[in-house]
């Protein structure tokens, strides 16, 4: 294969790439063409609490969203195929292990396959629940602000199950210094 058709290919997958990650939802042929909403707003249809759902973890054991009632709760749909996914990963693991006795619990939800999943993260284990998501949790993120069906999709909700923040791309500290940490217990 000469240059020019080695760049061509490359090309492409780097495109392909980069359309998954932006628009993960289109990969499971779930659509929306609405706009996301501001960051921190209420958007019309946005669902302001915490609702009821079950999904399983990659060993099949389901976990309910009310498993972590009275907890500040953080909401991370992520693919092992999304760059900004895994880059944010390390920074909600740290939190999770640093504020975790005081009141903070990460949950992903993959929008994976279960296979992906599991062998990602026998390599990059994380200390906080990883759950296998489907059309009915791209669905879910819609419902909780995530209206350009991006990943990653990151939601906040107080111990009251309150709808604090929403985020559609990678999270930095800032933001959970800012919308988070001022919620946990004994943290000033």
């Amino acid at each position: 294969m000469n240059a020019a058709k080695v760049l061509a290919v490359t090309l492409l997958a780097g495109s392909v790439s980069i359309g998954l990650a932006l628009f993960g939802e289109r990969w499971l042929q779930v659509g929306d063409s609405s706009t996301e909403p501001p960051r921190r707003g209420a958007q019309q249809g946005t669902l302001e609490t915490l609702p009821d759902f079950r999904l399983p973890t990659v060993n099949g054991r389901e976990l309910s969203s009310n498993a972590w009632a009275g907890k500040v709760l953080v909401l991370n749909f992520w693919a092992t195929w999304c760059p900004p996914c895994l880059r944010e990963m390390p920074l909600l693991d740290e939190w999770q292990q640093t504020y975790g006795n005081q009141g903070l619990q990460i949950v992903g939800i993959a929008i994976d396959r279960a296979e992906e999943v599991a062998d990602f993260l026998e390599d990059n284990p994380v200390s906080y629940p990883i759950l296998l998501g489907d059309r009915d949790s791209v669905e879910l993120s819609h419902k909780l602000g995530n209206r350009t069906s991006g990943l990653p999709f990151t939601v906040g909700f107080d111990p009251l199950g309150q709808r604090i923040f929403s985020h559609t791309g990678e999270i930095d500290a800032d933001l959970l210094e800012t919308e988070v940490k001022p919620r946990l217990l004994g943290v000033n």
